[in-house]
């Protein structure tokens, strides 16, 4: 991923027109046809709302086909307006400015402008908001329409990473005074209209015709998306034909994958971990020589090598990976040591420790086995872990944030702002092991400093000293960085280069890949 000075950010012209909407320089791709992949992540209770949305299937067919953000993250990692033109900001990063497209319409044939982004971006504000993006918004204390296609926001505090934030999946531009007309019908400004859609089954998109990004982008007439989360049923689907692309691919049948002359195997390394969150407020994870215990407990290396597979490396229990710019390579590993686990059981006043382990395939593929290696190694240092088997369907509104102690995924975020705003600080709704201030109080407040810090030597050491606190301390054990392996139909052509911040090319291959 490229690694951008966050001073360049502040002002962004005109010269990213000299790329394709696809984030490439400009070249021919075949126009026409249709992609069908068969994706997992959805459930019956999908919508068009993307305050809800939270794992690949919706992020796909919202961000990634039917709607558009300000902003758009390319496949190297760099930063574009996407219906945002262009964008400065004053010297301190907390006054920002944005010029919109114009000529954009709605899909229902609705001028896009400055009404429809404060409308947007206040969908997301108010005491009963549980969008995930809430974080981002409740930081612009002011939303002014400067004209048309003009809109400044101001911040409570500098934040010079704002034009990332703004590529956010849940923030996604609707239009003013029929929001809700557009979440029951999936009315965006996105590459593709929606013809049919089913929660939890399928969406069909057909190609919008004249949109903003001319034939740059969106290079398929239709597109279909079939939830598939049972992952022998997507391989299936794949061998068969059924199916051009599926993400996740099963590492127990990747031979047979690979011996298909018909298929290609797409990996790619990112920020993407697989987690074991705990509840900080729920006993007795409350106790931080417990988390300490638990952290020494789990054999990471063992996981990545049975789990992953060997696609992927082992975790430090930061967020903070390889592909961010304030990664701290240098931090010291916590290895498996079960002595350690049984030292901090009785920091914690115990001999033993009984808990419940919740996991499901809808975590990440192998979660289950995971629990049971993390239960079998843990015994050892007095760990007793029941593994629960949770149902797929359903886990994320069930067990994910309710149960203190399941399995879990991350994409990971572009910026260590993003990733700590959205799962890390204090109340925020996706907080998924209610880490506060009671946990690490300077945490919390290195968050706030580092977030407006435009110095980067500066911002280094706060970023690692943050994860740091993670590691010794922190509710989440993230034993494994996982890559993303996909695997397509050769029919179906890709750029060389394919995102890494979501799954299926940051979930856009109805916008970058082509019928070959």
């Amino acid at each position: 991923m490229t690694r951008l000075n966050r001073r360049g950010l502040l002002k962004t012209g005109v010269a990213a027109g000299v790329l394709a909407a696809t984030g490439l320089p400009i070249r021919a791709q075949t126009r026409g046809g249709k992609l069908t992949a068969g994706l997992s992540g959805a459930n019956t209770s999908d919508s068009w709302d993307s305050r809800t949305h939270s794992d690949l299937f919706m992020i796909a067919c919202a961000q990634g086909a039917v709607f558009d953000s300000l902003t758009e993250i390319r496949a190297d990692g760099s930063l574009v307006g996407e219906l945002a033109e262009n964008w400065e900001a004053t010297p301190d990063a907390k006054t920002w400015t944005f010029n919109l497209r114009q000529g954009v319409t709605f899909h229902n044939g609705k001028p896009f402008g400055a009404d429809d982004v404060i409308a947007s971006l206040q969908m997301h504000l108010g005491e009963e908001s549980k969008s995930a993006a809430k974080p981002i918004v409740e930081n612009i204390v002011e939303m002014t329409k400067m004209g048309d296609h003009q809109v400044q926001l101001t911040l409570n505090a500098g934040n010079a990473d704002l034009p990332y934030l703004l590529s956010d999946y849940h923030i996604l531009m609707y239009p003013a005074g029929q929001i809700d007309e557009a979440i029951a019908n999936g009315i965006g400004t996105g590459l593709y209209q929606v013809q049919s859609f089913d929660p939890g089954v399928r969406m069909v998109a057909t190609r919008y015709p004249d949109h903003y990004k001319g034939d740059d982008a969106g290079f398929f007439d239709e597109i279909e998306y079939i939830a598939i989360n049972d992952n022998t049923a997507r391989m299936n689907a794949l061998m068969t034909g059924q199916v051009d692309a599926v993400n996740r691919i099963d590492f127990k049948t990747e031979s047979l994958l690979r011996a298909n002359p018909q298929l290609s195997i797409q990996e790619v390394t990112g920020n993407q971990h697989y987690i074991f969150p705990m509840l900080t407020n729920v006993a007795p994870f409350t106790d931080v020589n417990v988390r300490r215990a638990l952290k020494y407990g789990i054999n990471r290396q063992e996981l990545v090598d049975k789990i992953l597979l060997g696609h992927g490396k082992v975790g430090n229990d930061s967020p903070i990976g390889p592909a961010n710019q304030y990664y701290n390579a240098d931090m010291e590993q916590l290895e498996y040591d079960p002595d350690q686990a049984k030292y901090w059981l009785q920091q914690a006043g115990m001999d033993s420790l009984n808990i419940d382990l919740s996991a499901s395939s809808a975590a990440f593929e192998g979660a289950v086995d995971a629990a049971q290696l993390f239960q079998a190694s843990a015994s050892a240092g007095g760990i007793n872990i029941n593994v629960i088997q949770e149902p797929a369907d359903g886990y994320w509104s069930n067990v994910w944030l309710k149960k203190p102690f399941c399995a879990s995924y991350w994409s990971g975020r572009a910026t260590e702002d993003w990733m700590f705003s959205t799962a890390y600080e204090e109340g925020v709704p996706w907080n998924d092991s209610q880490w506060g201030s009671e946990d690490s109080a300077r945490f919390q407040e290195l968050l706030i400093m580092a977030r407006a810090e435009l110095d980067s030597d500066k911002r280094r050491e706060q970023y690692y000293e943050m994860q740091q606190i993670l590691r010794d301390d922190g509710g989440v054990l993230v034993p494994m960085f996982a890559n993303y392996v996909q695997a397509l139909n050769n029919r179906i052509a890709t750029p060389e280069t394919v995102g890494n911040l979501w799954q299926m090319d940051n979930a856009r291959m109805a916008e970058r890949w082509w019928a070959a």
